[in-house]
Protein backbone atom coordinates (compact mmCIF):
# COMPACT_ATOMS: atom_id res chain seq x y z
CA UNK A 1 0.00 0.00 0.00
CA UNK A 2 1.13 2.94 -0.84
CA UNK A 3 2.12 5.63 2.15
CA UNK A 4 0.61 9.37 1.73
CA UNK A 5 2.01 12.66 3.00
CA UNK A 6 0.11 13.16 5.61
CA UNK A 7 -1.52 16.69 6.13
CA UNK A 8 -2.77 17.85 9.52
CA UNK A 9 -3.10 20.97 11.34
CA UNK A 10 -0.30 23.19 10.51
CA UNK A 11 1.19 26.10 13.92
CA UNK A 12 2.93 28.69 13.13
CA UNK A 13 4.96 31.52 14.96
CA UNK A 14 4.05 34.09 12.38
CA UNK A 15 2.90 36.87 12.96
CA UNK A 16 0.93 37.05 10.14
CA UNK A 17 -2.67 35.51 8.71
CA UNK A 18 -2.23 32.58 6.24
CA UNK A 19 -2.17 33.92 2.67
CA UNK A 20 -4.31 32.15 -0.30
CA UNK A 21 -2.09 29.24 -0.77
CA UNK A 22 -1.37 27.93 -4.42
CA UNK A 23 -3.44 25.93 -6.31
CA UNK A 24 -2.49 22.14 -5.79
CA UNK A 25 -2.44 19.95 -9.15
CA UNK A 26 -4.87 17.18 -9.45
CA UNK A 27 -2.44 14.89 -9.01
CA UNK A 28 -1.09 15.91 -5.56
CA UNK A 29 -2.79 13.41 -2.90
CA UNK A 30 -2.32 13.56 0.68
CA UNK A 31 -4.02 12.17 4.17
CA UNK A 32 -5.55 15.35 5.72
CA UNK A 33 -6.25 14.84 9.55
CA UNK A 34 -7.52 18.55 10.40
CA UNK A 35 -7.82 19.82 13.90
CA UNK A 36 -11.55 20.26 14.65
CA UNK A 37 -13.10 23.59 15.52
CA UNK A 38 -16.54 25.45 15.37
CA UNK A 39 -17.04 28.86 13.34
CA UNK A 40 -19.70 31.56 14.65
CA UNK A 41 -20.78 33.90 12.18
CA UNK A 42 -24.22 36.08 13.71
CA UNK A 43 -26.16 33.37 15.13
CA UNK A 44 -25.06 30.49 13.13
CA UNK A 45 -22.77 27.99 14.48
CA UNK A 46 -20.89 25.15 12.36
CA UNK A 47 -18.33 23.17 12.09
CA UNK A 48 -14.89 23.77 10.35
CA UNK A 49 -11.50 22.29 10.37
CA UNK A 50 -8.59 24.00 11.26
CA UNK A 51 -5.73 23.82 8.48
CA UNK A 52 -3.04 26.60 9.31
CA UNK A 53 -3.05 28.79 12.70
CA UNK A 54 -0.53 31.39 13.41
CA UNK A 55 -0.96 34.44 15.96
CA UNK A 56 -2.24 36.45 13.34
CA UNK A 57 -4.86 34.05 12.11
CA UNK A 58 -5.90 30.88 10.57
CA UNK A 59 -7.06 29.28 7.47
CA UNK A 60 -10.20 27.18 8.03
CA UNK A 61 -12.20 24.70 5.77
CA UNK A 62 -15.41 26.18 6.90
CA UNK A 63 -19.15 24.08 5.95
CA UNK A 64 -21.30 26.75 5.55
CA UNK A 65 -21.41 30.25 3.42
CA UNK A 66 -18.72 32.78 4.65
CA UNK A 67 -18.50 36.33 2.76
CA UNK A 68 -14.98 38.21 2.45
CA UNK A 69 -14.84 40.43 5.07
CA UNK A 70 -17.66 39.20 7.40
CA UNK A 71 -17.22 39.15 11.13
CA UNK A 72 -16.76 35.78 12.68
CA UNK A 73 -15.62 34.06 15.73
CA UNK A 74 -13.44 30.60 15.59
CA UNK A 75 -13.46 28.03 18.63
CA UNK A 76 -11.21 25.61 19.25
CA UNK A 77 -11.85 22.44 20.52
CA UNK A 78 -10.30 23.04 23.97
CA UNK A 79 -13.07 26.32 23.76
CA UNK A 80 -10.97 28.87 23.05
CA UNK A 81 -13.09 31.61 21.01
CA UNK A 82 -10.63 33.92 18.44
CA UNK A 83 -12.36 36.89 16.99
CA UNK A 84 -11.43 37.82 13.41
CA UNK A 85 -12.18 39.26 10.11
CA UNK A 86 -12.38 36.92 6.60
CA UNK A 87 -9.86 38.36 4.38
CA UNK A 88 -10.36 35.77 1.34
CA UNK A 89 -11.85 32.95 0.47
CA UNK A 90 -11.57 30.20 -2.31
CA UNK A 91 -14.25 27.37 -2.38
CA UNK A 92 -14.55 26.33 0.99
CA UNK A 93 -11.07 27.79 2.42
CA UNK A 94 -11.25 30.94 4.13
CA UNK A 95 -8.41 33.31 5.73
CA UNK A 96 -8.85 34.57 8.29
CA UNK A 97 -7.00 37.90 10.35
CA UNK A 98 -7.24 37.72 14.13
CA UNK A 99 -8.45 41.10 15.94
CA UNK A 100 -5.47 40.24 18.30
CA UNK A 101 -2.42 38.28 17.72
CA UNK A 102 -2.85 35.15 20.00
CA UNK A 103 0.12 33.18 21.68
CA UNK A 104 0.81 30.06 19.51
CA UNK A 105 2.65 28.00 21.78
CA UNK A 106 0.14 28.59 24.90
CA UNK A 107 -2.54 27.33 22.03
CA UNK A 108 -0.36 24.10 21.73
CA UNK A 109 0.20 24.31 25.64
CA UNK A 110 -3.13 23.38 26.05
CA UNK A 111 -3.20 20.71 24.05
CA UNK A 112 -1.52 18.98 27.00
CA UNK A 113 -4.51 18.70 28.76
CA UNK A 114 -7.05 15.69 28.06
CA UNK A 115 -7.50 13.88 24.88
CA UNK A 116 -5.25 14.90 21.83
CA UNK A 117 -6.92 13.54 18.68
CA UNK A 118 -4.57 14.64 16.42
CA UNK A 119 -0.24 15.15 16.43
CA UNK A 120 0.25 19.31 16.24
CA UNK A 121 2.55 20.52 13.34
CA UNK A 122 4.28 23.38 13.91
CA UNK A 123 5.74 25.41 11.06
CA UNK A 124 9.70 26.21 11.75
CA UNK A 125 12.65 26.95 9.45
CA UNK A 126 16.23 25.45 11.00
CA UNK A 127 18.68 24.00 10.00
CA UNK A 128 18.63 20.00 10.65
CA UNK A 129 21.04 17.12 10.65
CA UNK A 130 20.34 13.93 8.99
CA UNK A 131 22.58 10.88 9.31
CA UNK A 132 22.36 8.03 6.82
CA UNK A 133 24.51 5.22 7.33
CA UNK A 134 27.99 6.74 7.55
CA UNK A 135 26.69 10.07 5.20
CA UNK A 136 25.52 13.32 6.75
CA UNK A 137 23.74 16.20 5.30
CA UNK A 138 22.39 19.32 6.68
CA UNK A 139 18.74 20.42 5.34
CA UNK A 140 16.13 22.80 6.14
CA UNK A 141 13.77 21.88 8.89
CA UNK A 142 10.28 23.33 7.57
CA UNK A 143 7.72 22.04 10.40
CA UNK A 144 8.18 19.42 13.28
CA UNK A 145 6.02 17.64 15.00
CA UNK A 146 5.81 14.63 17.76
CA UNK A 147 5.97 11.81 15.18
CA UNK A 148 8.66 13.40 12.92
CA UNK A 149 9.52 15.73 10.37
CA UNK A 150 9.03 17.69 6.93
CA UNK A 151 12.26 19.02 5.42
CA UNK A 152 13.88 20.44 2.17
CA UNK A 153 16.83 19.29 0.47
CA UNK A 154 18.22 18.45 -2.75
CA UNK A 155 19.73 14.50 -1.13
CA UNK A 156 16.84 12.09 -2.46
CA UNK A 157 16.67 9.43 0.37
CA UNK A 158 15.64 5.61 -0.33
CA UNK A 159 11.77 5.68 1.21
CA UNK A 160 12.42 3.10 4.08
CA UNK A 161 16.27 4.28 5.01
CA UNK A 162 16.81 4.30 8.63
CA UNK A 163 18.21 7.90 9.84
CA UNK A 164 19.17 10.28 12.79
CA UNK A 165 17.86 13.64 13.03
CA UNK A 166 18.97 16.16 15.13
CA UNK A 167 17.89 19.58 15.68
CA UNK A 168 19.98 22.41 17.70
CA UNK A 169 18.64 21.91 21.21
CA UNK A 170 16.87 18.65 20.44
CA UNK A 171 18.99 15.39 20.82
CA UNK A 172 19.36 13.24 18.22
CA UNK A 173 16.34 11.39 17.07
CA UNK A 174 16.26 7.92 14.98
CA UNK A 175 13.56 7.53 12.29
CA UNK A 176 12.25 6.20 9.04
CA UNK A 177 12.31 8.18 5.97
CA UNK A 178 8.56 8.08 4.76
CA UNK A 179 8.44 10.06 1.40
CA UNK A 180 10.32 11.98 -1.01
CA UNK A 181 8.35 14.34 -3.24
CA UNK A 182 10.10 17.53 -5.74
CA UNK A 183 13.23 18.54 -2.80
CA UNK A 184 10.70 18.01 0.26
CA UNK A 185 11.09 14.64 2.66
CA UNK A 186 8.90 13.34 5.43
CA UNK A 187 10.41 11.42 8.13
CA UNK A 188 9.15 9.76 11.14
CA UNK A 189 10.92 9.19 14.30
CA UNK A 190 10.56 5.78 16.07
CA UNK A 191 9.72 7.17 19.36
CA UNK A 192 7.08 9.64 19.44
CA UNK A 193 8.93 13.17 20.97
CA UNK A 194 6.91 14.23 24.61
CA UNK A 195 4.58 17.10 23.97
CA UNK A 196 5.91 18.79 26.94
CA UNK A 197 9.67 18.11 25.22
CA UNK A 198 8.25 19.83 22.15
CA UNK A 199 6.87 22.71 23.81
CA UNK A 200 9.58 23.82 26.01
CA UNK A 201 12.02 23.51 22.88
CA UNK A 202 9.65 25.66 21.02
CA UNK A 203 9.41 27.95 23.93
CA UNK A 204 13.39 28.11 24.24
CA UNK A 205 14.00 28.97 20.59
CA UNK A 206 10.57 30.77 20.00
CA UNK A 207 12.84 33.86 18.37
CA UNK A 208 15.08 31.82 16.19
CA UNK A 209 12.27 29.44 14.79
CA UNK A 210 10.14 32.35 13.99
CA UNK A 211 9.16 32.13 10.76
CA UNK A 212 8.67 35.02 8.70
CA UNK A 213 5.32 36.24 7.41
Amino acid sequence: MEELPVETTLYSLSASAPTMPAERRDGDRHLTLFRVGSVNIGDRRELCLIKNISAGGMMIRAYCTVANGERLTVELKSGQPIAGNVTWVRDQTVGVAFDEPIDVIEVLSASMEGPRPRMPRIEVDCHATVREGASTFRMRACDVSQGGIKVATSVVMPKGADVVVTLPGLPPLPGVVRWMEEGFGGITYNRLLPLPVLVGWLQETRGTLRAVG
